[in-house]
């Protein structure tokens, strides 16, 4: 059933796993369809279009014979026809009589069982005692044989001991030589370790060259870098050119703070708990960070007026900029208004609000829209409309509630 159909003392139940809801919920599923009509209706509806036949049957007083017990009798229960208490009654009745004979038929097979089973253990301990004495007959066999091999391994035995001692006397030539031949190793030894001495001392020499050309031919390459640094800028200061460089955003039409007829327009805003996504966007190079603003507001500061939640939200976004150094824009929605709308945007935070009869998700678009493929651009708003047309941009959407909860940490 849809969620706003079912009763409420059975919503909570209703989201149990349908194989637990039968055994933990019955109690109050029952007591809901003894007292609430409606709801015993619209269960019997679903029970009519699932088994037509027999609800038709059971209108007529017919119960069909080969049919179920347990469900005519919830079908009568349910749909109420013309004497349902009896046949509820008739169902029940049958089902005692069904267990009886179950139970009789069960007591005879478990009987049948247990004789079965003691042959059964009859012939397994007559074959355990003909395996017994065949294990008896080969274990003396087995130990005649074990003697015999006993006096086969001493006599190999004294064998080998024999050849131990003259492997000794090998062994303590061999450790002789061996001696002699340690002590000249060793003076090779320090003969190479003296030689690679040598060698790493000249390595280091050479090395140390190489440094010392290299931090000449850097400190040449760095006095380069700065004539031509100080030479463009004052190339730039005599040409009179612009020593900001404009960014894709700018280009979009807005409306900025302080111009007339613009009043904010709440956002619809949804609920998320992914606490690392964020974190991971700000991390990228040159991120472009667009917020719905009045999509975030409302989600964090519902209770505030309009311009109290503007101002919060740009203090927030102060700390934030400062933190990362990210280009951030923020959009508000905008209408008509007698008065103009201040906002005291921070260094480093756009405000734009939509023109008269154009929304923020429109600029939201624009945005995007705007800047060269293949940058970094996250949209923050939890309106879904909006966010699945900036993924399909390329853009990645963000939720509010991650915003919130950055700005609440820092």
């Amino acid at each position: 059933m849809p969620a706003a159909v079912v009763p409420p003392p059975l919503r909570g139940i209703a989201r149990f796993d349908p194989r637990k809801r039968a055994k933990l919920g019955s109690a109050p599923i029952a007591a809901q369809l003894e007292n609430d009509k409606e709801f015993r209706e619209a269960v019997a509806e679903s029970v009519a279009a699932g088994w037509p036949e027999l609800v038709a049957a059971l209108a007529e007083g017919n119960v069909p014979p080969a049919a179920d017990p347990v469900l005519v009798a919830a079908a009568a229960y349910l749909t109420r026809p013309p004497g349902w208490a009896e046949i509820v009654e008739m169902a029940r009745a049958d089902l005692e009589q069904s267990a009886v004979a179950a139970e009789g038929s069960a007591q005879e097979q478990q009987v049948t069982r247990l004789r079965e089973q003691l042959s059964a253990q009859k012939t397994a301990a007559k074959e355990e005692s003909d395996r017994l004495r065949e294990q008896l007959k080969a274990a003396r066999a087995e130990n005649s044989d074990l003697r015999r091999k006993l006096h086969e391994a001493r006599e190999r035995a004294r064998a080998a001991e024999q050849r131990r001692a003259s492997v000794e006397q090998s062994a303590e030539q061999a450790m002789t030589a061996a001696t002699a031949a340690g002590s000249a190793g060793e003076a090779e030894l320090r003969r190479l370790r003296e030689r690679l001495n040598d060698v790493e001392k000249q390595l280091e020499v050479s090395r140390r060259a190489a440094r010392e050309g290299r931090s000449i031919e850097d400190a040449r390459i760095r006095v380069l870098l700065d004539a031509l640094q100080d030479a463009s800028a004052g190339l730039r200061r005599e040409l009179a050119l612009p020593t900001t460089i404009t960014r894709p955003a700018d280009s979009v039409a807005a409306v900025s703070p302080g111009a007339p007829g613009v009043r904010a327009v709440p956002a619809r805003a949804l609920a998320d708990d992914d606490p690392q996504l964020l974190d991971q966007l700000l991390a990228l190079p040159q991120v472009h960070l667009v917020i719905d603003g009045y999509n975030v507001t409302k989600s964090g500061y519902g209770s505030l007026t309009l311009a109290d939640q503007r101002a919060r939200l740009m203090t927030g976004l102060g700390g934030l900029v400062a933190q990362t150094r990210v280009e951030v824009t923020v959009v508000f929605d905008g209408a008509e208004l007698n008065s103009p709308v201040q906002v005291v945007a921070p260094r480093g935070v756009r405000v734009l609000f939509s023109a008269p009869g154009e929304i923020a998700d429109d600029v939201i678009r624009q945005l995007v829209r705007a800047e060269p493929p293949g940058r970094a651009i996250a949209v923050v708003s939890s309106d879904r409309e909006v966010a699945e047309s900036v993924r399909r941009m390329g853009a990645r959407p963000v939720q509010s509630a991650l915003l919130l909860r950055r700005l609440g940490r820092a």
